[in-house]
C-alpha cells in the first residue's frame, strides 16, 4: 500500500526533536510538510507586525532547511477545515501527522480536523513535543484537577519519570526515501507571503532585534551553553544589575513558536549541570522557567475561559474600571511616568521586554494604579509580545493582578522607585524616550519634579513636550490596596484574612506618613537581591533622586516573569497630575472601615497637585501615636514615634509568621514563589542578560 504522508506544522517549527514529523517519514512513500496560513486572519487577529515578521522568518528558515533535504515547505492559504479536504484528495493522502496542542482552542480545532480526516479514511498520528510532560497525567495525579500552587505542581512532577529524550534532526537519508515531487511554480502556489502581501505597512519599520527560525534558535542555545561559569555557580544569586535590553542568548520567543524544543533545552541544561557538578543530579529549580511554563499549560489545558475573568473558576471576580483613554495611554507609552513609558515603547518597537519590566507595567495597569482589568493588558501583550503564549500570557496576567495564583495584593510596584533601583543611571529611559535624554539622573524618573530652568535646559518641558503624570501614584495605590482588601474580605477561601488587619486602609494612610518603604520580591522570576536589598526597607534621601527605596523583605515567587513588589509610597516632592475621566464600573465598593470613593473621586480623575510616589509606606501608622505637641516635646514625640513604629513593625511581622504557620496553602504559594525566584536566577545566568526577576511575555 502506498503511504502518502502530510505533516501539518503549527507550533513546532523545527526539524530537530519533532516526533510527529518522524512519524510522517516512517515507512512513507511521499511526505509533504504543510503550514496553513489564513491571510484574512493576519489582518483581523490581535497579532502585531513584529510577531508576524518573526513567524514569516521562522517559516522561511524552515523552508530553507527543507530545501537542503530536497524538499520544500507548502504554505497553503485558507482555513484548515476548508483547505484539508482539497489537499487530501489532490495528494491522495493516507497519513496526517501533527504535534499535540494542549490549549483548549487547539484541541477543539484539531478535533474537527481529526473527525474530517477519518471520514476520508486518513490515518491520524499525534505526538506531544511542545511540553515536557503529559499534562493530562499531571492532572490525573492531582485527583483529576490541575494543581494551582507551584509547590503542588513540583511535587507531582517529581514523581514522574524524566521527560522523553529529544529525537535527532531529520536526515537527508530519511527524506530521500519519501521524496515528493516539487512543482516548478512551487513559490507561486505555496510560497511564503511577505508582510506587504498580508496587508502590513513596512515603511519605517525598524530592523528586527529577534530573528525567527530554528537556525537562530540553535545558535542562541549554543551561546547559552557556552556560559559554563553560569552553571558552575548556579545556586548562588548574582547581585549585579540586570539587563533590560534584548539578549543574544534569549530563548523565549523560540520556545513559544517551537523553533527550539523544550526537551532539547531541558536535557542540554541537565547534562551540562551534571558534567560540571560531577554527575550530581540537578535540582528541579534548574528548570524553573520551563516548569513554570508547564504549570500554566496544565492550569489552562481544560479551561477554555482561562484567558478571561467571566466563567473562569480560578479567577477572582474583581470589579475593574472601564477606562479606554487610560488604557490607550498605557499601551502607547504616554502615562507621564518615564519608567512605564520606556517599557511600553520598547515592547512596541522590539516585541520583547524584560520580566521585571513586564511585572512593572502589569501592576501599574491593574491593581497598582489604573485599576483596569488584566484582560485588557493581556490583549496588548498578545498583540505586541513575541513570546506571548495563550496559557502563559493569561496565567502571568492573573498572577500579577492578584486574580489567581498570587494573593499578596498589598505589595505593588512603584513606577518611580522600582525603575530607579533597576537602572539608577536612567540610560534605559534615555534610549527609548530620547526627549528626556538631557535630564540629569536626579530627575530622569520624575521629570515633573525638575525646576523649570532644568526642564528648559533639557529642551523638554513637562506638559508640553512630555506628558504630565496621568495619575497620582501614592493616592491611587493606597486606594487600590483598599479595593483589593475589600474584594478579598469577601472570599471565604482566602486564608490570609488575619493579615488584612495589618494592611493599610485609606483612613490609616491619612495619619502621619511613614518614611519607610517596603519592597518585596514575590512572583514569577524575581531578581537576585544585592546586599543592600537585604537591609531593612526604607526611603532615603539621595543626591540624585528624591527618594530611594531598597527592597525590604524577600517573599519568594516564580516563572515567566518576577514580582518585585512594593506598597504605596510618599515623597516630599509634588507634581501636577493630568486629569483623566474614568468610566468606573466599580465605583461602589463593599462597606469597610474606610470610606469608598465616589465615581467622581476615581483615582483616574484626580487633577489637583499631589505627592508622587517613589516608594511605598509598608505599614499603617501605629494607633499609639495619637498625641498632641502640647503633651510632649518635639524631641520626645520623635523618639516615641520611632519606638512605636518599630513596635508596630514587630507586631506586623509576628502576625505574618503566625498566619504563615496557620495556613499550609499560603506556605505552598510562598515556597513556589521562592522556586520561581531560583528559576529566574537560573535563566538570568543562562541568558547572561541577568534577566533579573524579570521577564515573561515571557507566561
Amino acid at each position: 500500500m502506498v503511504v502518502n504522508s502530510v505533516h501539518w506544522f503549527r507550533k513546532g517549527l523545527r526539524l530537530h526533536d519533532n516526533p510527529a514529523l518522524q512519524e510522517a517519514l516512517n515507512g512513507a512513500d511521499t511526505v509533504r510538510c504543510v503550514y496553513i496560513l489564513d491571510p484574512w486572519f493576519a489582518g483581523a487577529a490581535n497579532v502585531g507586525i513584529n510577531r508576524w515578521r518573526f513567524l514569516l522568518e521562522a517559516l522561511e528558515d524552515l523552508d530553507n532547511s527543507l530545501r537542503k533535504l530536497n524538499s520544500r515547505l507548502f504554505v497553503v492559504r485558507g482555513q484548515p477545515t476548508d483547505v484539508f479536504p482539497r489537499l487530501l484528495k489532490e495528494w491522495k493522502v493516507t497519513r496526517l501527522t501533527f504535534e499535540y496542542d494542549p490549549e483548549p482552542y487547539g484541541k477543539e480545532r484539531d478535533g474537527a480536523i481529526i473527525k474530517m480526516a477519518q471520514e476520508f479514511g486518513v490515518e491520524i498520528i499525534v505526538r506531544n513535543s511542545h511540553t515536557l510532560y503529559n499534562l493530562d497525567r499531571i492532572i490525573e495525579m492531582n485527583n483529576n484537577s490541575p494543581p494551582l500552587t507551584f509547590k503542588r505542581f513540583q511535587t507531582i512532577v517529581s514523581r514522574l519519570e524524566l521527560p522523553r529524550r529529544p529525537l535527532p534532526p531529520i536526515s537527508q537519508q530519511q527524506m530521500d526515501k519519501c521524496h515528493a515531487k516539487i512543482a516548478d511554480n512551487h513559490d507561486q502556489l505555496y510560497g511564503i507571503p511577505s508582510l506587504e502581501e498580508l496587508g502590513f505597512r513596512t515603511l519605517g519599520l525598524s530592523p528586527a532585534i529577534w530573528h525567527g527560525g530554528e537556525s537562530e534558535a540553535l545558535d542562541r542555545l549554543n551561546k547559552h551553553l557556552d556560559k559554563k561559569v553560569w552553571v558552575a555557580n548556579f545556586e548562588h544569586p548574582r547581585g549585579n544589575m540586570c539587563s533590560l535590553y534584548a539578549s543574544p542568548t534569549g530563548l523565549s520567543p523560540y520556545l513559544r513558536f517551537g523553533c527550539l524544543s523544550c526537551r532539547v533545552l531541558y536535557y542540554n541544561l541537565r547534562e551540562l549541570y551534571m558534567k560540571l557538578r560531577k554527575r550530581s543530579s540537578p535540582p528541579l529549580s534548574l528548570f524553573g522557567q520551563l516548569l513554570w511554563r508547564e504549570f500554566f499549560y496544565t492550569a489552562a489545558t481544560n479551561n477554555p475561559n482561562f484567558d478571561r475573568m467571566d466563567g473562569n473558576p480560578i479567577c477572582v471576580q474583581i470589579p475593574w474600571d472601564q477606562n479606554p483613554e487610560a488604557l490607550a495611554k498605557w499601551a502607547e507609552g504616554r502615562t507621564g511616568f518615564p519608567w512605564i513609558d520606556a517599557i511600553m515603547t520598547q515592547l512596541r518597537q522590539e516585541g520583547w521586554i524584560h520580566h521585571l519590566a513586564r511585572h512593572a507595567v502589569a501592576c501599574f495597569l491593574t491593581r497598582g494604579d489604573l485599576w483596569i482589568s488584566w484582560e485588557s493588558g493581556m490583549k496588548v501583550f498578545e498583540e505586541l509580545l513575541l513570546d506571548a503564549d495563550w496559557s502563559v500570557n493569561a496565567g502571568s496576567w492573573m498572577w500579577l493582578s492578584c486574580s489567581a495564583f498570587f494573593q499578596q495584593f498589598f505589595h505593588c510596584y512603584c513606577p518611580v522607585g522600582f525603575g530607579r533601583r533597576t537602572d539608577p543611571s536612567g540610560d534605559y529611559i534615555r534610549h527609548y524616550i530620547p526627549i528626556l535624554k538631557d535630564y540629569p539622573n536626579r530627575y530622569i524618573y520624575e521629570p515633573w519634579n525638575a525646576p523649570e530652568s532644568v526642564q528648559k535646559a533639557a529642551n523638554c518641558v513637562v506638559g508640553v513636550h512630555y506628558p504630565k503624570p496621568m495619575i497620582n501614584h501614592a493616592e491611587c495605590s493606597r486606594l487600590n490596596i483598599e479595593r483589593m482588601k475589600q474584594v478579598y474580605q469577601q472570599l471565604s477561601h482566602y486564608r490570609g484574612l488575619s493579615l488584612l488587619a495589618s494592611v493599610p486602609t485609606i483612613q490609616e494612610e491619612a495619619e502621619p506618613p511613614m518614611t519607610d518603604e517596603s519592597q518585596t520580591s514575590s512572583g514569577p522570576d524575581s531578581p537576585p537581591r544585592s546586599p543592600a536589598g537585604r537591609e531593612a526597607a526604607g526611603c532615603s534621601t539621595a543626591p540624585d533622586s528624591s527618594t530611594v527605596c531598597p527592597p525590604a523583605s524577600y517573599v519568594p515567587n516564580e516563572n515567566l516573569e518576577d514580582f518585585e513588589n512594593q506598597t504605596p509610597c510618599t515623597s516630599s516632592n509634588t507634581y501636577p497630575s493630568a486629569a483623566i475621566t474614568s468610566t468606573s464600573t466599580s465605583a461602589s465598593l463593599p462597606p469597610s472601615t474606610a470610606t469608598p470613593p465616589s465615581p467622581a473621586q476615581s483615582p483616574l480623575s484626580m487633577s489637583k497637585p499631589s505627592t508622587p510616589s517613589s516608594s511605598c509606606p509598608s505599614l499603617p501608622p501605629p494607633p499609639s501615636l495619637v498625641t498632641t505637641p502640647s503633651q510632649t516635646s518635639r524631641k520626645d514625640l520623635s523618639r516615641k514615634f520611632r519606638r512605636s513604629q518599630r513596635q508596630h513593625e514587630r507586631q506586623f511581622c509576628t502576625a505574618a509568621r503566625e498566619e504563615e504557620r496557620r495556613s499550609e496553602e499560603e506556605r505552598e504559594d510562598a515556597w513556589g514563589e521562592e522556586k520561581m525566584e531560583e528559576g529566574v536566577e537560573q535563566e538570568e545566568r543562562m541568558e547572561d542578560e541577568t534577566f533579573g526577576e524579570t521577564t515573561g511575555h515571557q507566561q
